[in-house]
């Protein structure tokens, strides 16, 4: 099979990112920005993540292609993730993406960001279809059947917050800064996670929703009554740990037996996304579940460049090219997934 390079741009939330990759699973440059804006808000100001995008792109498409050694004319085409995510961010990402296809003429695809979380795995390791997935980031918390390239069975979802959401702001209520997961993760580490009892919710229903807003209102109360020193962060940062990977176990026993009942046959189970870098939650499923568990390494986790480009060599590969006047969308599930 003919060697693809595919230039890959993503800008759906936070992270300005160009890779370059190509279809022998070799990245030959990956420039990445986290804004940094956003620290002092607590969350992302859309607005203000678009204008970051727009400064950062052009700079970054630049340095991408001098890192690699190769000319725009080498791609076989040019990926960009187009939703969901920020309307602003995609729009500048996506037309960027556009412009150059145009301009060198080869084909442009279209990313879903679900997508390419799912699959980034498949760059890293022999994963074969069908396998399940686990979402779990700052905007997303779901599980899934991956079928094959673009299709998809969505099996629970969050009904309130995303685990990412939870984290971000339980760490804003003990003034801890943003984003929330690295630094709750770094306080759990001194704390006693049996502590606080904080509601597992769902556990015991069938199916694998989730929620994760009676924990947040759960610290709310207790932080009414309770002095906010070192020694209380530490074990509410542990004890919310605790209580997520009850959940998480939980609702992926539940999972598994939805995939069943399917009649599917799985071996793999991947974990993707901003939290699946977590180790204290993904450390715990795997003691506990015996699926074949994998997750991308902590930078492939987070939003990259690098997952948009492998999706698009996939999609490549398969003749799923899309039309330059496709528009981003703001909201795409990966069941709408139609081109």
């Amino acid at each position: 099979m003919k060697n693809h390079t595919i230039l890959a741009i993503e800008t759906s939330c936070d992270e300005t990112a160009v890779a370059i990759i190509n279809s022998n699973r070799e990245i030959l440059a990956h420039e990445i920005i986290s804004q940094t804006e956003h620290k002092i808000h607590g969350g992302v100001i859309p607005e203000v993540a678009s204008r970051a995008h727009m400064e950062h792109l052009g700079y970054l498409v630049k340095n991408a292609i001098k890192t690699s050694g190769l000319n725009f004319i080498d791609l076989a085409a040019i990926a960009a993730t187009s939703g969901p995510g920020l309307i602003g961010g995609l729009m500048v990402g996506t037309m960027m993406a556009k412009a150059i296809s145009h301009a060198i003429k080869k084909p442009f695809i279209a990313v879903n960001h679900l997508e390419a979380h799912a699959l980034v795995i498949r760059l890293l390791h022999k994963v074969e279809f069908p396998f399940l997935v686990l979402l779990i980031s700052g905007g997303h918390c779901q599980f899934l059947i991956a079928q094959d390239i673009g299709k998809y069975i969505k099996l629970g979802k969050t009904l309130d917050d995303s685990i990412g959401e939870a984290f971000d702001k339980i760490a804003r209520m003990l003034g801890l800064g943003y984003p929330g997961g690295p630094i709750i993760e770094e306080f759990a580490k001194h704390g006693n996670g049996k502590r606080f009892n904080f509601p597992r919710a769902m556990i015991k229903r069938q199916g694998c929703d989730f929620s994760f807003s009676g924990i947040k209102t759960a610290v709310k109360i207790l932080l009414k009554r309770l002095k906010l020193n070192e020694r209380n962060i530490c074990d509410i940062c542990a004890s919310f740990q605790e209580c997520v990977s009850d959940i998480l176990l939980d609702r992926v026993n539940n999972a598994i037996t939805m995939a069943k009942s399917l009649n599917f046959t799985l071996n793999d189970f991947v974990i993707s996304g901003g939290v699946a870098a977590n180790n204290f939650l993904t450390e715990n499923l795997k003691k506990h579940i015996y699926l074949n568990i994998l997750s991308p390494p902590k930078h492939l986790c987070t939003d990259n460049a690098v997952m948009v480009g492998w999706v698009g060599i996939e999609r490549l590969q398969r003749g799923y090219i899309n039309s330059i006047d496709f528009a981003p969308k703001a909201k795409w599930s990966l069941e709408d997934y139609i081109y």
